[in-house]
C-alpha cells in the first residue's frame, strides 16, 4: 500500500498554559514591551479617529464593547484592554469637559482557540475591575460576534499565525514542497507563493468577519510582525532564529529520536508580510479605511533592552512547546528544548544582532 501524503489541517496555536516557570504567562515580557511601546499610540489613535459623540447618548449610560482577538493567556491582553479603556475614558472626559451625564460601561471579550487556557487568564483579572468580561472561544478567521456589536477590536502579535500550513509545502510531489526548511524563507518561489495564498485567504476571512462585527465607524487596532519591503524572512533576525530552531530537529533525527518523515512534514504556520502586502489586502477588501499604518521597530528597540539568553530560551519554549508536542509527541519535548537551549547559548544568538530587523506594524483601521 502506497504511503499517503501528509495532510495539513487547521491548527490551534496555543501558548503554554498555567502560571508555572515555563508558562507563557511568566514568559511574555517581550510581548509586554510591545503593549507598553504602543500605549501612547493607541490613546492618540482613539482621540483622533473615534467619533464618541456618535456612540454616546447624552442622557443615559453607554456600553462600549471591546474585543481582543488572539488574547492568549495573559497578562498582556489585560494590559491592552486597560490601555484602550483609558483612552476611551480620557477622550470622553475631554469631549465633555468632565461634565457629561453619560456613564461609560465596558464589556470586554477575550477571544482565542477553545484550547486556550482561559482559566489562567481569568484568574489574572484584578478582582476590583469594574468591567463586564467574557471569553469567546473560536478561530478569529471566522465570525465570532453578532453584526455591528463591537466598537473596538484589538489584535496583537496574532495575525502572522496562519489558520493552517499550506498543503503544497508538505507534499513531496508538489513544486512547492518545502524540503530542508521548517518555515517560509521567502526565497523559494513556489513555497512563498503557497504561503502568500494561505495568508491572503486568512486575512480576507479576518477582515470580513470583523467587517460584519464592528459598528460603522468602529476601530480595529492591529499589531503584527512583518518584514521590510523586499527583504526575505531568511535574511532577518526571526529567520535566523527559525534556522537555529529547525536545526535542533535535524540533530534529534540524527540521534534516532525523531522520525525523518515527521521532520519533513513539519512546517511552521507562520507568514510575515511586508507593509505593502498588508496595505494592498486591506484596500482590496474594502471594508476598512486605513487611518494610520506605522512600522515601530525603532521605538521598540529604544524602549526595551535586549533580553538575556535564558529569557529568550524560556520565551521560545512558552511559545513553541505546543507545536512541537502536537506534531512529534510529548516524549521529545524536553530533549528538543534542551538541544535548543544549548545551541542558543553556544551561538550567542541575539534577536537584534543576527540579521536584518523584522518590523512590527501598528495599524488603525476604521469600519466604513
Amino acid at each position: 500500500m502506497a504511503n499517503e501524503e501528509p495532510k495539513t489541517v487547521p491548527q490551534q496555536i496555543i501558548m503554554k498554559g498555567g502560571d508555572g516557570p515555563l508558562s507563557y504567562a511568566k514568559n511574555s515580557s517581550l510581548q509586554k514591551g510591545v503593549v507598553d511601546a504602543t500605549k501612547g499610540m493607541i490613546i492618540h489613535a482613539i482621540a483622533n479617529n473615534l467619533d464618541m459623540d456618535k456612540f454616546c447618548s447624552q442622557s443615559s449610560s453607554q456600553t462600549f464593547r471591546i474585543a481582543d482577538f488572539g488574547c492568549s493567556i495573559g497578562p498582556n491582553t489585560i494590559f491592552s484592554m486597560q490601555n484602550i479603556i483609558q483612552a476611551l475614558e480620557q477622550k470622553h472626559h475631554e469631549n465633555n469637559h468632565g461634565n457629561s451625564p453619560t456613564i461609560l460601561e465596558f464589556q470586554l471579550f477575550f477571544n482565542d482557540h477553545s484550547t486556550n487556557d482561559f482559566n489562567t487568564l481569568f484568574k489574572s483579572i484584578p478582582p476590583s475591575w469594574p468591567y463586564f468580561v467574557a471569553g469567546v472561544p473560536g478561530s478569529f478567521y471566522r465570525r465570532l460576534f453578532p453584526k455591528s456589536s463591537i466598537h473596538i477590536g484589538h489584535s496583537s502579535n496574532a495575525l502572522q499565525w496562519l489558520s493552517k500550513v499550506p498543503q503544497e509545502v508538505v507534499d513531496c510531489k508538489s513544486p512547492a514542497y518545502n524540503d530542508g526548511s521548517i518555515y517560509c524563507r521567502g526565497i523559494e518561489k513556489e513555497v512563498t507563493k503557497a504561503y502568500i495564498a494561505q495568508f491572503e485567504k486568512d486575512m480576507e476571512s479576518f477582515l470580513n468577519g470583523r467587517g460584519e462585527e464592528l459598528v460603522n465607524g468602529g476601530l480595529m487596532v492591529i499589531l503584527m510582525g512583518g518584514v521590510p519591503n523586499g527583504i526575505p524572512l531568511s535574511h532577518t533576525a526571526i529567520g535566523k532564529f527559525y534556522d537555529l530552531f529547525g536545526s535542533c530537529l535535524l540533530d534529534l533525527t540524527n540521534k534516532g529520536l525523531v522520525n525523518e518523515e515527521k521532520v519533513k512534514s513539519f512546517n511552521l504556520p507562520l507568514y510575515f508580510p511586508s507593509a505593502k502586502e498588508v496595505k494592498e489586502l486591506i484596500e482590496r477588501n474594502g471594508r476598512f479605511s486605513i487611518e494610520s499604518m506605522n512600522e515601530i521597530t525603532e521605538q521598540l528597540k529604544r524602549g526595551q533592552p535586549l533580553p538575556s539568553a535564558q529569557n529568550c530560551i524560556s520565551h521560545v519554549r512558552a511559545g513553541f512547546e505546543g507545536l512541537i508536542k502536537d506534531h512529534f509527541g510529548t516524549e521529545i519535548v524536553d530533549e528538543f528544548f534542551a538541544c535548543y537551549a544549548k545551541k542558543h547559548l553556544q551561538s550567542g544568538f541575539v534577536f537584534g544582532d543576527n540579521g536584518v530587523d523584522n518590523t512590527l506594524m501598528f495599524m488603525i483601521l476604521k469600519r466604513i
